[in-house]
């Protein structure tokens, strides 16, 4: 189902007709053949939760917590992002220990070589609010992830979808993709028939 106009994100499935191939990325950040066929076949949904921290010098920092689930109800990574720029060890059960960073940023400051890939394509609502641009290190697998939106919309099939550009090099060697997410209505709105 495609995101509606006002949505808040809550829970979204990834559509895996509208995404890119994520297999080249999972060879190369080390995945095995085994795990990269059960993540193609899996769906997996989001289940994510933005708040907002207050800090003691009377500012705030948005926190984005994401929970996946992917087919039968099988608990997948978790993936809990300040949006402050700090970086902050993560260990995930797929992709091992890492180091990531996130921050809201503005269309127009993506930069870098990437830059045309990770930047294009978004709704006009996103040049307004900016999206989340988050960069992951794995020292033990040799390769860096960039992702810009975390958090933004784009239209496909002329529907507006929720979108991540994902960006993944590992030494000379670079691969691209667009994953893509249906939107699930939270079960607490949905309607009980009678």
């Amino acid at each position: 189902m495609a995101a509606p106009e006002a949505v808040d994100m809550r829970a979204l499935s990834g559509n895996k007709t509208l995404s890119d191939d994520i297999d080249p990325i999972l060879t190369l950040q080390g995945i095995g053949w085994f795990m990269r066929k059960a993540i193609e076949y899996a769906t997996v949904t989001l289940h994510i939760k933005e708040y907002e921290e207050k800090r003691d010098d009377s500012t705030s920092v948005t926190h984005i917590d994401i929970d996946q689930t992917a087919t039968g109800g099988i608990k997948g990574t978790s993936e809990c992002r300040t949006l402050d720029w700090t970086e902050r060890e993560h260990s995930d059960q797929i992709f091992g220990e890492l180091i990531g960073k996130s921050r809201w940023q503005i269309l127009e400051k993506i930069g870098g070589p990437d830059a045309e890939f990770l930047a294009t394509g978004w709704l006009d609502e996103v040049k307004k609010t900016g999206l989340m641009e988050s960069y992951v290190i794995s020292d033990e697998g040799g390769w860096t992830a960039r992702q810009a939106c975390i958090w933004g919309f784009e239209e496909f099939e002329g529907k507006r979808y929720y979108a991540r550009h994902v960006v993944v090099k590992k030494h000379e060697e670079v691969k691209k993709a667009k994953l893509v997410y249906d939107y699930i209505k939270p079960l607490e709105l949905l309607e009980v028939e009678e």
